[in-house]
């Protein structure tokens, strides 16, 4: 079993930044891609960023030069640096990694349990 924490949600305003980070702990598990996805009232959860073992990154259009996602291999920690700020982020945030037990090739996903970030105009 593998547990996400999240942190770093809160109130922001529009124009500035706020950072979230998670952290997995918990059985052995090999990281193949870790990312944020959120989900806003009435709205379906929707990928956010990812960053994959190797390093590559991969940004949705309405987050790109805004956002920038990292990890941190030795913490097992994913973060998401939040710039420039719209109220059009306000949502739930959800960490979310992907990867399998050393001993197996069957792919799980895991996920937080969710932070809030409410963007004031």
């Amino acid at each position: 079993q593998v547990q996400l924490v999240e942190s770093g949600g809160g109130l922001g305003q529009a124009g500035g930044s706020l950072r979230l980070s998670c952290a997995a702990s918990g059985s052995t598990f090999r990281i193949d891609r870790m990312g944020w996805y959120r989900q806003a009232p009435g709205n379906e959860r929707e990928l956010v960023a990812i960053v994959a073992s190797g390093g590559s990154t991969n940004y949705a259009d309405f987050v790109k030069g805004r956002f920038a996602i990292s990890k941190d291999n030795a913490k097992n920690t994913v973060y998401l640096q939040m710039d420039s700020l719209e109220s059009e982020d306000t949502a739930v945030y959800y960490c979310y990694v992907y990867g399998r037990r050393p001993s197996s090739w069957v792919y799980m996903t895991y996920w937080g349990q969710g932070t809030q970030v409410t963007v004031s105009s």
